[in-house]
């Protein structure tokens, strides 16, 4: 999608009218019209107001491509949030973690990985790594990387 498609489909998913949009990010009417027709784009700073507006990262605003097989057709996510596809549930539990979502979350092979599940919310994976260091934290001990011997 390009960046006028990304700019209609998230001003609309958040029920802005363009009027409130140009006004939430100081442009007129005509102008954010002209940003969703393609006729004109918006310089580097009202990009970046517009990004924030709608909590998106500037890289998924310009150039966000909905992929109706890795994300079922989904808008473009919010900062930070992610959705890596479907995987397959092998016989014996197994599924394999999507490339991306290792890359972004630094999932290496032999790293442990602790499984958690809420009834109402589902399952989620989080690193032994990074859940010692929260409970370490929570616990006012710090990081283990950051005691002092």
């Amino acid at each position: 999608m390009s960046f006028a498609e990304n700019l209609i489909e998230l001003r609309k998913l958040n029920n802005y009218s363009q009027e409130e949009l140009a006004g939430r990010i100081g442009v007129s009417r005509q102008t954010l019209s002209k940003y969703e027709t393609g006729e004109s784009l918006p310089d580097i700073e009202k990009c970046r107001l517009i990004a924030e507006v709608f909590s998106v990262t500037m890289d998924d605003l310009t150039a966000y491509e909905k992929n109706e097989k890795d994300n079922m057709g989904l808008n473009v996510p919010p900062r930070g949030k992610h959705i890596f596809g479907m995987v397959r549930v092998g016989v014996k539990g197994q599924s394999v973690i999507p490339a991306k979502a290792r890359k972004i979350f630094d999932i290496s092979p032999g790293d442990n990985l602790i499984v958690l599940g809420d009834e109402g919310q589902g399952i989620a994976l989080i690193k032994e790594k990074g859940l010692l260091g929260l409970i370490n934290r929570a616990k006012g001990k710090g990081f283990p990387e950051e005691e002092e011997s």
